[in-house]
């Protein structure tokens, strides 16, 4: 690059409005990109998410003929989740039920989020990056041909004399051309923001749309679950009832598997009860026997 300054002399300045309108545009261009990315981090966290927001194709997305996106909300997969264990669980419980009612209307928040993506990327995102990609760029441009015919001018006029003066002259006219057709590109650009100030309306009123139908499924969602404990609270409360416990037999059984019986003890019957009553009384009348005959020998 050219040096600043040839010969020791400094090159020519550009006028304060100029400089101004140089400073206003450079400042729109990183907020431009800035919000271009922070929007999109918004949208979607996730990276892989945010990575196929990015490649929407806004003419092949139009209201009305696309109802996703093309990749899965997190409250859609969470949803999806509750939906899934509610109907296992069984929908009969209070639990399962209310999983139920809570997945769907998560899958309904993930339809409404996709409505926001699909919105804000047409109306506020796609304008913008337009803005980048055209305008600004344009703008750039203008501005670095401006500089090099700067640096060519001061060149030429420090060897004047050395070169004829028409090519001096000619170098000069370029450079003015070149410093008006960047200005002019400079001022349009900032005359007509209201056209980002639109975008920036955009933005907002989808974010409205958005909130407004994701409280609405929510307050559905609230006063179901509001019912489904009161319906709960009211019925009376189900005792539990225990089966009877199954024994360990531990009796000689050909049957026992292991020594292990699912039927209960069965009572003492009243033969055995009245055998064992008679075989302590006959020997208590043995014993009684065997103390007579000792007593008769002494």
């Amino acid at each position: 690059m050219v040096s600043e300054k040839v010969g020791g002399a400094e090159g020519t300045k550009l006028d304060d409005d100029f400089r101004d309108l140089e400073r206003k545009v450079d400042v729109t261009s990183k907020a431009v990109a800035e919000v271009i990315s922070k929007t999109s981090e918004y949208l979607q966290p996730n990276p892989a998410s945010r990575a196929k927001l990015s490649m929407l194709n806004t003419m092949s997305k139009i209201r009305g003929q696309v109802k996703n996106p093309g990749y899965p909300q997190a409250e859609g997969l969470l949803g999806e989740c509750m939906a899934k264990y509610g109907r296992e669980l069984g929908e009969d419980t209070n639990f399962g039920a209310a999983l139920v009612d809570v997945g769907e209307a998560m899958k309904r928040l993930a339809e409404v989020k996709d409505s926001l993506d699909i919105d804000v990327k047409q109306n506020f995102i796609d304008p913008l990056q337009s803005l980048c990609d055209k305008d600004l760029r344009e703008i750039q441009h203008h501005l670095k041909k401006l500089e090099g015919r700067r640096l060519d001018y001061d060149y030429k006029k420090k060897r004047q004399g050395k070169i004829p003066d028409e090519e001096v002259r000619q170098s000069l006219e370029k450079f003015h051309e070149s410093k008006e057709v960047a200005e002019t590109s400079m001022y349009n650009l900032l005359e007509t923001d209201i056209e980002q100030v639109s975008q920036l309306s955009s933005l907002v009123e989808s974010q409205l749309q958005y909130h407004k139908q994701a409280g609405q499924v929510l307050e559905e969602l609230s006063d179901k679950l509001r019912d489904r404990m009161a319906e709960a609270q009211s019925r009376p409360r189900r005792e539990y009832t225990p089966k009877p416990k199954p024994i360990f037999d531990f009796g000689e059984n050909n049957h026992s598997n292991g020594g292990y019986s699912s039927s209960m003890a069965p009572p003492p019957s009243r033969n055995s009860a009245e055998k064992s009553f008679l075989f302590a009384t006959l020997s208590f009348w043995k014993l009684g026997l065997c103390f007579n005959i000792l007593v008769t020998k002494l």
